[in-house]
């Protein structure tokens, strides 16, 4: 059976070359012209991948987005935004809205290609559990690949598949600096350009984490040449964990009604 894609672009012209393009490469394509019909579409077809793009009528593309992925029956269906939007805010708020890549219009057919490949291969990956020869636990992480969930002091944390995949790959070469080039093949499965900000956003995002994320301690940038996680251990474990107790109090205390920044820039 044809992998089944669907593309929500109120752009006539564009939607059918877009689609044009993805039939005679073997997908079947749904198409809809604004964010209503997309979100019905989306649950009528359960489809492969979705192609959405950002200035939609009736529903905007990114909160069409967040509805999807708030919704148990299209939340783990792989999302590529394409827009004319292509600031590094706009690909902050894509990555934000839960979209797992962002194509900037004008785009080449044959790189939309790429990356609806990449999110079909990403989204049919085995288990991690049956590679033996995997790191799955380090210090005070586990990694639960049935659940795309990260045990961290002890305590269950759920990560989006992407998040899970990122910290994955940066476990396996604990302690080395990971460059973004491999990050991207590994993690997102093709090498684009020296854009990086999809990259930043998902370590921004990992980086709850840490006890303070604006100060990393433990998913660190080594700047210009890429990210590197390391762990607590023995000593320093013992000593972090009431650390980490305070910093879960003073999280809770702030969600209840006194947020804090806890931005950090990756």
């Amino acid at each position: 059976m044809k992998p089944c894609i669907l593309l929500i672009e109120d752009d006539g012209d564009m939607r059918e070359l877009v689609a044009g393009h993805l039939e005679h490469g073997g997908f079947d394509v749904q198409r809809a012209d604004d964010g209503i019909k997309g979100q019905a579409l989306a649950l009528q077809y359960a489809p492969d991948v979705i192609l959405l793009d950002l200035m939609l009528p009736k529903v905007d593309g990114l909160t069409l987005c967040q509805r999807l992925r708030r919704d148990e029956r299209t939340a783990k269906i792989p999302i590529l935004m394409l827009t004319a939007l292509g600031s590094t805010k706009d690909k902050v708020s894509g990555f934000n809205s839960g979209a797992d890549d962002y194509l900037a219009k004008p785009f080449d057919l044959e790189e939309l290609m790429v990356r609806v490949k990449a999110l079909l291969r990403r989204s049919e990956r085995a288990p991690l559990s049956s590679k033996h020869n995997e790191i799955l636990s380090y210090g005070s992480l586990t990694l639960v690949p049935e659940r795309f969930e990260a045990i961290w002091f002890d305590q269950p944390v759920r990560l989006t598949h992407l998040e899970f995949e990122l910290l994955h790959c940066l476990l396996q070469r604990h302690g080395q600096t990971v460059a973004p080039s491999l990050i991207l093949k590994e993690v997102w499965g093709y090498e684009p350009d020296d854009d990086i900000e999809t990259i930043r956003v998902h370590v921004r995002h990992l980086r709850t984490l840490e006890p303070d994320p604006r100060k990393p301690r433990f998913i660190k940038t080594v700047y210009g040449a890429g990210y590197c996680l390391e762990l607590p251990t023995g000593e320093q474990l013992a000593t972090m964990e009431p650390v980490m107790r305070e910093a879960r109090a003073a999280r809770l205390k702030a969600a209840s009604g006194h947020p804090g920044d806890g931005s950090e820039a990756a």
